[in-house]
């Protein structure tokens, strides 16, 4: 087997053999004081700074060769012009935490990685410079069935289309910063038990963070202490994009400790994902319904959050599609708004807490709702809630709850209600309001157990 000191010669060879004989000499040495310091230095194999030309082969090779030798590679201070590098097996790529900067020439793509076990990427900035990339792949950076990518203290920036593409892969993403991606920053697809973690992500245009699966089923992703900011939907529709976290089809995720701030839609939107863990964010300004678990779900706990600014609070509902079973508890959840990014349908605008089926609601705070505090059940989908130890206060209703023929049964409990304007428990067929306050009792409908409220 060739040691490294072979290698690097042999790099040191073809990088340098069309210099002057001192001008070889002094790379020489400068290649076996690099041998001392063990890693790969990219400056020791010619590879510098700054260059107008292009630095893609040369710095490939230099990849190829380190990992061949079980070796880091070290990329010192500065811009580096390359494009199209595909990372062998067992890439360990390391720079200066920003200052040094990958930056894109167009034609193709710029960091891709496919079929191997372990890739690790460090303290370097990835700029897209919003150029073409080629239809062959969704991301500055694409990484498809590697067993573990670690991504940590980087930056991606300016893509065209996704800033970070992983599809079936393990591994973490991790203090990194991540914006101007056209469409999310990062697109995590069949995850393998990922981690994305501390990281700051901004300016994308339809997404923040995405965890999807093609078919529905476990993925243990952990989603923690990330800060999303300022999110769009350019593609429109009533919910695909502009979310900060979105979850589709994945099972067992768990998301806490996030700010999400000022996105088209949602904060954090969870789409027929189960067994799911929404605890301790803080989601401002959304545009639409701040916290959403919705369609074919089973299991939902989203504790100890806290919101500001939406168009609805937390919904957690499509019982007609099969979701149900949640705890919504302990959250704070305020200022919302009768108005959203498309015209108003099912329950409207302005909601607090929005529950269906087989759900825990107790002990949180919902302020200054412009249609109703809490919403409980939506015509016939209405199944087994109790109802518990909440404050609703400066709404315009304090709770609205189906009294639709054939609904399930709903315990309504030693809840505070203060300062409604059109009442504090009122009963609605779907959109229509149909009875007068409730709060009394259960005005005869048998399915409502409604006892020890305050009403102020």
């Amino acid at each position: 087997m060739p040691t490294r000191r072979d290698i690097m010669a042999g790099l040191g060879g073809l990088l340098l053999a069309g210099l002057p004989t001192l001008a070889r000499h002094a790379a020489g040495q400068t290649l076996a004081m690099a041998e001392l310091r063990g890693g790969f230095d990219a400056a020791d194999a010619g590879i510098l700074p700054g260059a107008e030309d292009d630095q893609s082969r040369k710095l490939q090779a230099l990849l190829d060769a380190a990992a061949k030798a079980g070796q880091p590679v070290f990329l010192p201070a500065g811009t580096y012009e390359v494009a199209n590098l595909d990372l062998p097996e067992g890439t360990r790529l390391t720079g200066v935490p920003g200052l040094t900067r990958l930056s894109y020439r167009g034609d193709g793509h710029l960091i891709a990685a496919r079929d191997v076990k372990h890739i690790s990427l460090s303290g370097i900035t990835f700029d897209g410079a919003n150029r073409w990339l080629a239809d062959y792949t969704e991301g500055l950076l694409a990484f498809r069935n590697v067993g573990s990518v670690v991504v940590e203290d980087c930056a991606v920036t300016g893509s065209r289309k996704y800033g970070l593409h992983l599809a079936q892969c393990g591994g973490r993403i991790e203090t990194c910063r991540i914006s101007g991606a056209a469409q999310a920053a990062i697109w995590a697809i069949e995850g393998r038990a990922f981690t994305i973690r501390d990281n700051d992500i901004s300016d994308c245009g339809n997404g923040g963070i995405l965890v999807h699966r093609w078919t529905k089923g476990e993925d243990g992703t952990l989603i923690s202490g990330n800060r999303v900011a300022r999110i769009a939907a350019t593609e429109g529709g009533t919910g695909q994009y502009g979310n900060g976290i979105n979850l589709f089809r994945a099972d067992n995720v768990m998301i806490s400790g996030n700010h999400v701030s000022d996105c088209a839609f949602s904060a954090i939107r969870a789409n027929s994902a189960s067994d799911v863990l929404i605890t301790g964010n803080q989601c401002f300004r959304s545009g639409e319904t701040a916290i959403y678990a919705e369609f074919a779900f089973e299991g939902a706990l989203i504790g100890d959050n806290l919101i500001d600014g939406a168009a609805n609070g937390i919904c957690v509902v499509n019982f007609d599609q099969g979701g149900r079973l949640s705890t919504v508890s302990g959250n704070i959840v305020r200022h919302l708004v009768d108005t959203g990014p498309y015209p108003q349908e099912v329950g409207g605008f302005g909601l607090g807490i929005s529950v269906e089926a087989d759900t825990v609601v107790t002990g949180n705070l919902v302020e200054d709702a412009a249609s109703a505090g809490l919403m409980l059940g939506w015509g016939p989908y209405l199944r087994n809630l109790v109802v518990t130890d909440n404050i609703v206060r400066k709404a315009r209703i304090g709770m609205r709850v189906s009294v639709v023929e054939g609904v399930g049964q709903v315990v309504i409990a030693n809840n505070v209600l203060q300062d409604l304007q059109d009442g504090a428990i009122v009963g609605y067929r779907w959109a229509e309001r149909t009875t007068q306050d409730l709060v009394e009792g259960g005005g005869g409908y048998a399915h409502l157990a409604i006892s020890g409220n305050r009403v102020g």
